[in-house]
């Protein structure tokens, strides 16, 4: 039988320092208490952007608990798994999907970014988080023992793994990953070579990204049992969140913006990503002309996923954010049919085939960047595309049918971004 009396609580900590408590009530609330000594700390960790001592009404955003009924605060609920992969997560352990206080505590030793979610044994509760309730019992947190323990949103398959000898294993007993692998898909053909050559493309538009590979589905050990389709790779891309053995701190965009998952495509725009970066990243400027030349190669691979999920910060220093390395770039048109869209508005259109360059400059104004310190960025990455990335693509192994949709879209860009083929 259910006690509505009981609550099971996880400890929070950032780099070795506690941030706070987070409480599961068997009613379905989520309660996130920050602790004294974080609130006291000029010098703390950032936690997210929110949290940071200049971020404005800082003091009162966390003088007060953050409470949610079901769904964690949006802050930890976006470091849960999407899709597929959050159903395989909760068939194991017989819960919900909506039970995120139960899949945090579950995931919480491998979580994105360097927060580390621990349960706490009744006795080590602080009396004080539950004063103002009364009668209110801690109780300890099972936890189902299982070999999948890791965390990484999104709708594909995707795995945290170690490399080891050339070959490939899912992180146990605490063990950090160093790759996200993801797996063919069993809807969409070819996903991997898409992912990687559109990842390579960039690259050589000059855009900041991980190493990347492809990887033979027959060097992952230990996956679970998921459906694969006849395909021999799987595309891995090295975590940026992780150095050796440390933690590097990150967090998306639906987190800064505190939008759940399900927003991410309708809840804001890339003005206010820019500005963000703009105002709050430690070198504002050189982030700024980073993400307006992300903007334009997902215009030019026709990448219409780049939501707020596939945007973050990432806090080397642990204090200061930066822009982090691009992920998540592939051509998406050759799945979506007639996709003319990119995710988010920007300079008041959503459209490929309208976006120019005085649309970068609406987008630039509104974000208040200078224009003069973006357009040349721009130029630069055209023209590297237009002179790199019709031989590259020829040598890249990006499947045919989807080297040649490509291409045409390249032909029904505006003028100011077309790529001539010949």
């Amino acid at each position: 039988m259910t006690n509505n009396n009981e609550v099971q609580v996880l400890k929070l900590t950032l780099h070795d320092k506690l941030i706070g408590y987070l409480a599961g009530f068997q009613n379905g609330r989520n309660v996130l208490t920050f602790a004294e000594e974080f609130i006291a700390d000029p010098s703390r960790s950032t936690f997210s952007l929110i949290t940071h001592p200049d971020f404005p009404n800082v003091d009162k955003l966390i003088s007060e608990p953050w409470a949610r009924n079901h769904r964690l605060h949006p802050i930890l609920s976006n470091l849960l798994p999407e899709g597929s992969l959050r159903e395989l997560l909760t068939q194991g352990l017989k819960t919900h999907p909506d039970n995120e206080f139960q899949l945090f505590s579950y995931l919480g030793q491998d979580l994105p970014g360097a927060l580390i979610a621990a349960p706490m044994s009744p006795d080590e509760v602080p009396h004080h988080l539950f004063a103002k309730y009364g009668g209110i019992k801690a109780v300890e947190i099972e936890t189902p023992n299982s070999a999948n323990k890791f965390s990484l949103a999104g709708v594909q398959m995707k795995f945290s793994m170690k490399e080891m000898d050339g070959r490939y294993q899912i992180s146990r007993s605490g063990e950090l990953g160093d790759w996200i692998i993801k797996t063919p898909s069993i809807k969409h053909k070819n996903v991997p070579l898409n992912e990687y050559t559109s990842m390579v493309l960039a690259q050589l538009a000059d855009i900041n990204i991980p190493d990347v590979k492809l990887i033979e589905l027959a060097k992952l050990d230990n996956l679970p049992p998921i459906n694969l389709p006849e395909e021999k790779y799987a595309f891995a891309i090295r975590r940026f969140d992780r150095a050796d053995t440390q933690r590097i701190h990150m967090e998306d965009f639906a987190q800064v913006l505190i939008k759940y998952p399900r927003e991410k495509y309708n809840s804001a725009n890339y003005e206010q990503i820019g500005k963000i970066i703009y105002q709050y990243t430690g070198d504002g400027l050189a982030n700024a002309q980073q993400l307006a030349k992300r903007l334009l190669v997902n215009i030019l691979l026709a990448n219409g996923d780049a939501h707020l999920k596939n945007w973050s910060l990432l806090y080397k220093d642990q204090i200061t954010p930066e822009l982090s390395p691009a992920y998540d770039i592939l051509t998406t048109r050759v799945y979506m049919g007639d996709e003319k869209e990119y995710a988010l508005n920007m300079g008041k259109t959503k459209k490929w085939y309208e976006a120019n360059m005085p649309h970068f400059e609406v987008w630039s104004k509104k974000s208040n960047i200078p224009w003069r310190a973006i357009k040349p960025h721009l130029e630069s990455t055209i023209e590297k595309a237009r002179a790199l990335w019709p031989n590259a693509l020829k040598d890249l192994p990006m499947d045919d049918e989807h080297k040649e949709l490509l291409k045409k879209h390249w032909k029904l860009l505006h003028e100011d971004f077309q790529i001539q083929t010949t």
